[in-house]
């Protein structure tokens, strides 16, 4: 996960560098929700069996009911991605922490620059 954040990062920084001048700051918002729901589709699809899942969940800090709940969901990985429990678990804060830079908070600096 931290090679691929790495390597979003400096594609975005990219990205975002050569689409500021349009002024769409709604479509960078979009895209930043849209990446790290994508992102927690593919951890949960790394944790693979459900008791992991369950415990990740609870490690988490996420109450146990829900944890299991929905660490034995046979729901597909989009759609769980996007539930409020790994929504809460996996949130701004949690991406902050692991490094992804924020795609708004990037246009934002570009844009108008102090």
């Amino acid at each position: 996960m931290e090679e691929r954040i790495q390597k979003l990062n400096q594609y975005l920084t990219g990205w975002c560098g050569y689409f500021v001048l349009a002024d769409t700051p709604s479509v960078f918002k979009d895209l930043e929700s849209w990446i790290r729901r994508r992102l927690r589709m593919c951890i949960w699809k790394d944790w693979k069996k459900p008791s992991t899942k369950v415990r990740k969940l609870i490690g988490l800090s996420i109450p146990k009911g829900k944890a299991y709940e929905w660490g034995n969901s046979r729901k597909s990985y989009w759609r769980i991605s996007k539930s409020p429990v790994l929504h809460r678990a996996l949130g701004n804060s949690y991406w902050s922490s692991q490094g992804l830079k924020s795609l708004v908070a990037r246009y934002e600096t570009l844009r108008h620059p102090s």
